[in-house]
């Protein structure tokens, strides 16, 4: 076990305590503050949104648009391909940051468009990094594990154990997944993801402080997605003994 191994096994162990810890009374708060804002949200604005993230979850399921061609990556150290990894990441917090701040800059309708342009980002994203860790993204039981890994990400704390534990169990998973797709529940997918980006993405709809705010706001947002699929990913390898070191 060299360094850089130990180093992943620590992070790792660190990030698992992390999603099962119980929610913190100020994660109660923000999450009634969520609900809270969303009845101030007009219908028109939770009707785009929620519109975006349909299609895009059914992108990622039925069609090719997010197919990435396999990378040759048998053989491959883990630090060469996190290495990798965590290029694309920086490049795509890079881009999301870059629209973030036009949209925002562009005033309310602009910044409508913002959020099925980002979605489309995110996934891109982790499309890449999945073919990076090894994993086939054309097999559709692969395409779900990311839909997973994106609900964690962006779940409340009360979620964020339930998807966890999903995931941790992956392989067991795998032996009674459905070839038919319409069993995954996009509705709480979208709500939670919904829920999650509010408070960080409204200011963006304000005037003058839009475009700061959307570059801030989609940076955070595609980092803490990327490192949710490193973690993810990580566990995934060790689990099935491909921690190549």
């Amino acid at each position: 076990m060299n360094s850089y191994d130990q180093k992943i096994r620590i992070e790792l162990e660190f990030w698992k305590r992390e999603m099962m810890r119980k929610p913190t009374f100020l994660n109660k708060v923000t999450t009634g503050v969520q609900k809270k804002i969303n009845g101030y949200i007009p219908d028109k604005v939770h009707k785009v949104i929620t519109e975006a993230i349909k299609a895009m979850v059914k992108t990622v399921l039925y069609g090719s648009t997010y197919t990435t061609s396999p990378i040759p990556s048998e053989g491959m150290s883990i630090l060469h391909r996190e290495s990798l990894v965590q290029q694309k990441i920086d490049n795509y917090c890079k881009t999301g940051a870059a629209e973030g701040g036009i949209t925002g800059a562009g005033g309310f309708l602009m910044s409508m468009a913002d959020f099925p342009i980002l979605i489309g980002i995110k996934f891109k994203m982790l499309f890449e990094i999945a073919s990076l860790y090894g994993f086939d993204v054309a097999d559709f039981r692969e395409r779900l594990y990311l839909l997973y890994i994106f609900q964690l990400a962006f779940s409340s704390k009360q979620g964020t154990t339930k998807v966890f534990l999903h995931l941790q169990n992956w392989e067991e998973q795998l032996l009674t997944l459905p070839e038919n797709p319409e069993n995954f529940n996009w509705k709480t997918f979208q709500q939670e993801y919904r829920d999650y980006i509010d408070l960080a993405k409204l200011a963006q709809l304000l005037p003058v402080v839009g475009a700061a705010v959307g570059a801030v706001a989609n940076y955070q947002l595609i980092k803490k997605l990327g490192k949710t699929a490193m973690q993810a990913y990580r566990m995934r390898l060790i689990d099935q003994q491909r921690l190549i070191l």
